[in-house]
């Protein structure tokens, strides 16, 4: 009478185990020993089974555990990222957000600092880890947090930059008009919630700024949030900008809870100040830097020339996601009602506008051509900014040389020639404010509570005016 066994065998390579077996066939006692594998388990028939085969079997062939999920990323600013639980690392290797490795943080600030080459998916894992960081700070401070709003938190800031265009701001309104990236992120939320049966909700909540507990959103969107705090040490390490460096560290471990508001504790005032000041530098040296201005317009308006050909019949060259968006006026209710759009949306990033800008460096269309050289070759625009707005005759100056230089009608002009202004705030006093709590238990506006620097100067918007134009001219 045979003495069948059974072992089950998923995920195992059944070639291997029979491969192993067969020798044994020979053995006193298994000369009649018959192997067979399905999908999931492996049988063996004989009159005795040797014990080395049962042995054999119960290693090889025992169904395996589920695979830990718990990895490390070495991140170059923080050093060893640890990925907290198997729903976020699904979360990152999901499609939508390995795109953020295809997007420059910083969008083509590289053209004038070398370096600034990281990713969005950088920044989102940097903030990730500092959500994490300020988290366990709170918690050691007495304050109580489920492991649902911990995770919750945790997801809202992994993906506050997913919804962001090709180069980041650069193109923030020409893919898609009439919506910012925080609306395309809560789209690709919700979505990716449907994915994952419901299990972004909560993080949603937490990032939408409708959980109960509103110092959690404050994390993620405030004017002391954890995503400034990694972008200023960020972008400062990869442009090699002093300025922006920042206490992160002594940020995070000055943070505390006073009714329900994120607030930093007066003994880390002074980095909060520097918090400040730095984010103003950062602003007017790196991300408003003249140059970038003017490489970001100059893809602006490129961009513009592409669509405006699509739409009257020209035929690009483009991938098949990015020629939809050019061929088509997409809006924030498109995004919102089609899922297909979104899904095409989510397949454009830096890659596919450089690739067709390096083939439009030869069409025929001489607007396209020219600007998509320039930007290819790196043969910027002349951009000057100052904080008067630029007299009249001389702007006219300019606009005739223009025309002489490249013999182009006036209603072609907008391509050759930008006026614009920027403005920055570093510190706005009409938003949600930055509190300082004192060990009496008072809480004061870092305007009131700051006697190194005067804030209120800071609090100030700034406001330049700036013209781009060939410097050939």
């Amino acid at each position: 009478m045979t003495n069948p066994q059974t072992y089950a065998a998923a995920n195992v390579d059944f070639r291997y185990i029979v491969h192993r077996l067969l020798p044994f066939r020979g053995m006193r006692g298994a000369r009649n020993l018959q192997i067979t594998a399905s999908t999931k388990n492996i049988h063996l028939s004989t009159p005795s089974v040797p014990s080395g085969i049962l042995f054999l079997c119960k290693t090889i062939s025992v169904r395996r555990e589920k695979t830990n999920k718990r990895k490390i990323f070495n991140d170059p600013v923080y050093g060893f990222i640890n990925i907290p639980d198997e729903l976020i690392l699904d979360i990152i290797e999901h499609p939508y957000f390995q795109r953020l490795r295809r997007i420059k943080q910083l969008g083509l600030t590289h053209l004038v600092y070398p370096g600034a080459l990281h990713t969005r998916f950088h920044h989102s894992l940097g903030a990730m880890h500092l959500m994490s960081e300020a988290l366990s700070v709170l918690t050691a401070k007495g304050i109580h947090l489920t492991p649902e709003e911990r995770q919750g938190a945790l997801i809202a800031i992994l993906l506050h930059d997913v919804g962001h265009a090709p180069f980041s701001h650069a193109l923030e309104k020409s893919i898609v008009t009439g919506i910012m990236h925080e609306d395309i992120s809560l789209i690709i939320m919700n979505r990716l919630n449907d994915i994952f049966n419901g299990k972004l909700s909560l993080g949603i909540d937490i990032f939408r700024h409708k959980y109960k507990k509103q110092f959690l959103s404050q994390l993620v969107a405030s004017q002391l949030d954890i995503d400034r705090l990694d972008y200023l040490t960020r972008d400062s390490f990869f442009t090699g900008v002093s300025e922006g460096v920042i206490g992160t560290e002594r940020i995070i471990k000055m943070l505390n809870v006073a009714d329900d508001h994120i607030v930093a504790e007066a003994k880390g005032i002074y980095s909060i100040e520097k918090f400040i000041v730095a984010r103003r530098l950062m602003y007017w040296q790196v991300y408003l830097h003249k140059t970038v201005l003017a490489a970001e317009n100059m893809l602006i308006k490129l961009l513009q020339r592409a669509e405006y050909l699509a739409r009257n019949g020209e035929k690009l060259f483009a991938t098949p996601p990015l020629r939809f968006f050019l061929e088509n006026g997409i809006d924030k209710s498109d995004m919102e009602s089609d899922t297909e759009i979104l899904e095409r949306y989510t397949k454009i990033d830096d890659f596919d506008i450089f690739a067709s800008l390096k083939v439009w460096a030869g069409h025929d269309d001489f607007i396209l051509s020219e600007l998509s050289k320039r930007l290819v070759n790196r043969r910027l625009f002349r951009c000057e900014i100052q904080p008067e707005p630029f007299e009249y005759f001389y702007i006219e100056e300019i606009k005739n040389r223009i025309s002489e230089k490249y013999h182009i009608p006036e209603k072609d002009m907008e391509y050759f020639f930008y006026s614009n202004t920027t403005s920055n705030y570093a510190y706005n006093i009409k938003a949600d404010k930055i509190n300082i709590l004192y060990k009496s238990g008072k809480v004061m506006d870092i305007v009131e509570a700051s006697d190194q620097l005067n804030i209120s100067v800071l609090s100030e918007a700034v406001t330049k005016h700036f013209i781009c134009y060939p410097k050939d001219i």
